[in-house]
């Protein structure tokens, strides 16, 4: 096929795009197999909350209509939950639309965002679509430096990224760092807590960041996501906390009806289905131990994870991703983020996870 003789910026043309991974179907289709499990994107692995199942079917009826472009019943709904006015949420197509936003909002060619680095692959990628630089902040032991990153603050700097807990290390910083960062990032620069895992763990050792945005004395915003916690990644919902002369400038640059009808009626069903939140997390907590005392058991080195995914180092992550895949067990190479000889690998149900170890424990012996 002829190739078209495009002006591509070159900002454009030199981004590697985001590593998807294939659809679970097409792997068994190519290898051959079938019943194979997928520990590759850090799903919830109960499913959907019953309750917001049936919230998204009663909202099928109402297909040929528009959504409410403001989400008025799931703001209300999240207002009444954290204690925010209306006025301090803006909903997303998942959380990752509203990092765009903000790029959008913030960013201008030339313009710099200070990021963990490895952390979550979007950030850089949205960074440099719109020009800007991306200012990668090395991790210590695998956690995000706080000190380091409010060192690399300039006067370039307009957001700064912080993936908390971190995404693909599943480490957190606690809450007294984080208050110290915030009391370090100048006022003029906008400081974005992207907490999509936050809502997994136990209440007891959440970081609270919601107390910095409705304090109103930096540009504060906190990331929010159904994806993780309430089990609707299919459905694609997320949400932001700012203040709101930041949520309407946010708004401005938001495309009217982006989340769909379907996705609002079952977030806000998810919200009230406590039930399922709790069994989520019981099921995190044992299944992450059962993931991580079996790796150990086998001589890996995993990395203590707050979360539903745990990060590992082998030398030959390629070919232990193809041993498992061939094994029926699809986890997540890490060359994509920077992490050539890493894997990582999602918390399924109790039976998923014996099913990782077995596979790994003869994928070891293959690749000895």
């Amino acid at each position: 096929m002829r190739k078209l003789n495009l002006q591509v910026p070159l900002n454009i043309s030199s981004l590697v795009p985001y590593p998807p991974g294939k659809p679970i179907e097409e792997l068994e289709r190519e290898l051959g197999i079938s019943g194979s499990i997928k520990l590759a994107s850090n799903e919830n692995p109960l499913g959907p909350s019953r309750k917001a199942v049936e919230a998204a079917a009663g909202a099928l009826a109402g297909l040929h209509r528009y959504p409410d472009g403001s989400c008025y019943y799931l703001k209300e709904k999240l207002s009444s939950l954290l204690g925010v006015s209306a006025g301090m949420i803006i909903l997303g197509n998942g959380s990752n639309e509203i990092i765009e936003l903000l790029i959008r909002a913030f960013v201008r060619p030339g313009d710099e965002a200070v990021m963990g680095e490895p952390s979550f692959a979007v950030y850089p990628i949205a960074v440099k679509a719109a020009g800007g630089v991306a200012r990668a902040v090395p991790l210590e032991r695998m956690r995000h430096d706080l000190d380091a990153m409010a060192s690399a603050i300039n006067s370039r700097t307009k957001l700064v990224f912080v993936a908390n807990p971190n995404n693909p290390t599943g480490t957190m910083v606690d809450q007294a760092a984080v208050d110290r960062f915030v009391a370090q990032v100048p006022d003029n620069v906008v400081t974005v807590f992207d907490e999509a895992y936050m809502e997994l763990l136990e209440p007891g050792i959440q970081v609270d960041t919601v107390k910095h945005v409705k304090a109103g004395k930096k540009p504060v915003i906190t990331l929010r996501t159904f994806s993780k916690a309430y089990g609707l990644a299919g459905l694609r919902v997320g949400y932001a906390l700012a203040q709101p002369d930041a949520i309407d400038l946010l708004n401005k640059v938001r495309q009217p009806f982006n989340v769909t009808a379907m996705a609002q009626a079952a977030a806000v069903a998810a919200l009230e289905d406590e039930e399922y939140l709790v069994a989520s997390r019981q099921m995190l907590r044992e299944g992450r131990r059962q993931l991580m005392d079996g790796m150990r058991k086998l001589g890996l080195e995993p990395v203590e994870s707050v979360t539903n995914f745990i990060l590992f180092p082998f030398k030959k992550a390629a070919g232990l991703t193809a041993a498992l895949t061939k094994r029926k067990v699809i986890v997540r190479p890490m060359a994509g983020f920077g992490l050539p000889e890493h894997v990582r690998v999602s918390v399924g149900t109790a039976k998923e996870n014996a099913q990782f170890l077995r596979a790994l424990s003869e994928a070891l012996i293959e690749l000895k």
